[in-house]
């Protein structure tokens, strides 16, 4: 098995994933992060930046899990890479932007 569709297909995980926040953000017209922002990552960004950096990672996503390879949906590899490329940019996003926005409360008793 050639390892640059996989890793291609991780990374394609990885950005579309991160395409949902800002997209779902941008379209309800609400400020999110971006790496626009000041400070980046941290600041937020206009809504309109936010689906502009939304659709860009679903462009860039495109390529590399479709035309990259020949990513098969009945092939476990090309789906186990591109499902843990997406599972580990939504942990991260998770951790770091619920800091932002209430996501990583302490569970109260």
């Amino acid at each position: 098995m050639p390892w640059i569709p996989i890793v291609s297909y991780f990374f394609g995980g990885v950005f579309l994933a991160n395409a949902v926040p800002h997209l779902v953000s941008g379209m309800m017209g609400k400020p999110f992060q971006s790496p626009f922002a000041k400070p980046p990552g941290a600041g937020t960004s206009s809504s309109t930046v936010n689906v502009l950096w939304g659709f860009l990672n679903i462009v860039v996503g495109y390529v590399l899990v479709c035309r990259v390879g020949d990513f098969a949906l009945k092939d476990t590899g090309d789906v186990a890479a591109f499902g843990l490329g997406a599972l580990v940019m939504s942990l991260f996003s998770a951790r770091h932007f619920g800091r932002f926005n209430g996501g990583n409360q302490p569970d109260r008793p």
